[in-house]
C-alpha cells in the first residue's frame, strides 16, 4: 500500500506543482492519476521512487516512511515504465529488460532466461531478444519497457503515459495487454495519463486533479461517471455536455445504444439485460455509461 500524507512539491524556480495532497493508493489495484499539463501528476509518481522528493509531507510504503530508504535502492525494486520506452539504443532487447537485475547482482545467465520468459508475459516473440530498439516498432519498445520494468517483479509498477506515443490501434492493444498482465499479476500499479477515456478503462481507481495536484474527485469509474463531484470534474469527463448519455433506438430490427450527438455507442445482444450492450471498440462508452472495463 501506498500513502501520501500532506505531500507537496514546490519547485526551486517557485512553482508549487503538488499542494497538500492526501491519498491512499491500494494494494494490487491499478489506481489512475489523471489530469492536465501542470496538475502534478508526473511529480506524484515520480515522489513514489524517488526521483523527485517532496518538500512537505511524507510518503509510506507499507507503513515505512520512503524518505529514510536509499533512493537508488528503492528505484531498483519499483518497476517504472516511461513514455517513447526509454530503452537503452546500445543494448539488445533481452539486454533492456534484464538491465536491473543485473545491476542487483542477478548471474548473467539467470537474468537473460528471466528477461527471455518476460518477452513472452509481455506477448513479444523470443526471436526478438537480440534485436535492438530502432528494429522494433513503436509498440514492441512499449512492450519491452513493460518487461523491463517487471524484470525484478516488482511490488509496485509505475507507468508514466506508457502508451502516448503510440498510434491509436496499438494503443487500445496495449491497453487491452495491460488489462491482462494486471489481471495475471496482480500489481500495485499508478498509472498517470492526460486521457480520462484511458483512466476509466484502466483504473480501479481514479484520482483526477486539478492544477497544482489538488483532487478534485477519487473514486471507481462507475463512481465518478454516474456523481461528478463538482462542475470541473463533469466538464472534464464530458457530462456537462451529455457526452456520457445514451438513449436508445431501434436500427435494422436491432436495439442499438446512441450517444448525445447521434453516433452509435453500443449494441444490445440477446442475452443482455434492458441497459446492457456491447461496446462497440474505441467508442470511449459503455453500455450504462459507467466503468467502460
Amino acid at each position: 500500500m501506498i500513502e501520501f500524507r500532506s505531500v507537496s512539491k514546490q519547485f526551486p524556480d517557485g512553482t508549487l506543482a503538488v499542494d497538500d495532497f492526501s491519498l491512499v493508493l491500494p494494494s494490487h489495484k491499478t489506481t489512475v492519476l489523471v489530469g492536465s499539463s501542470g496538475s502534478g501528476k508526473t511529480t506524484l509518481l515520480r515522489m513514489i521512487n524517488r526521483m523527485v522528493d517532496p518538500t512537505g509531507g511524507a510518503i509510506e510504503i507499507d507503513g515505512v516512511d520512503i524518505a529514510g530508504l536509499e533512493p537508488v535502492k528503492l528505484r531498483r525494486s519499483i518497476g517504472y515504465v516511461m513514455q517513447n520506452s526509454g530503452l537503452l539504443p546500445h543494448r539488445t532487447v533481452v539486454d533492456n529488460v534484464a538491465t536491473v537485475p543485473l545491476l542487483r547482482g542477478v548471474p548473467k545467465k539467470r537474468a537473460r532466461a528471466d528477461a527471455l520468459a518476460l518477452l513472452d508475459t509481455v506477448g513479444l516473440e523470443r526471436s526478438l531478444a537480440d534485436r535492438y530498439p530502432s528494429q522494433l516498432s513503436g509498440g514492441q519498445q512499449q512492450r519491452v519497457g513493460v518487461a523491463r520494468g517487471l524484470a525484478v517483479n516488482p511490488n509496485i509498477l509505475l507507468m508514466d503515459e506508457p502508451f502516448g506515443a503510440v498510434d491509436p490501434i496499438v494503443r487500445a492493444e496495449l491497453q487491452q495487454e495491460l488489462i491482462r498482465l494486471q489481471r495475471e499479476l496482480g500489481k500495485t500499479v499508478v498509472f498517470v495519463t492526460h486521457d480520462v477515456e484511458e483512466a476509466f478503462l484502466l483504473g480501479d481507481q481514479v484520482v483526477i486533479l486539478r492544477q497544482g495536484g489538488r483532487v478534485a474527485q477519487v473514486g471507481s469509474p462507475t463512481e465518478i461517471l454516474a456523481s461528478p463531484a463538482d462542475d470541473f470534474v463533469a466538464s472534464f469527463v464530458g457530462a456537462d455536455r451529455g457526452k456520457r448519455a445514451l438513449h436508445l433506438e431501434s436500427q435494422g430490427g436491432r436495439d442499438i445504444l446512441v450517444d448525445s450527438e447521434g453516433r452509435l455507442a453500443g449494441v444490445l445482444t440477446g442475452g443482455s439485460r434492458p441497459g446492457e450492450a456491447d461496446p462497440v471498440p474505441g467508442s470511449g462508452a459503455s453500455a450504462q455509461g459507467g466503468d467502460s472495463r
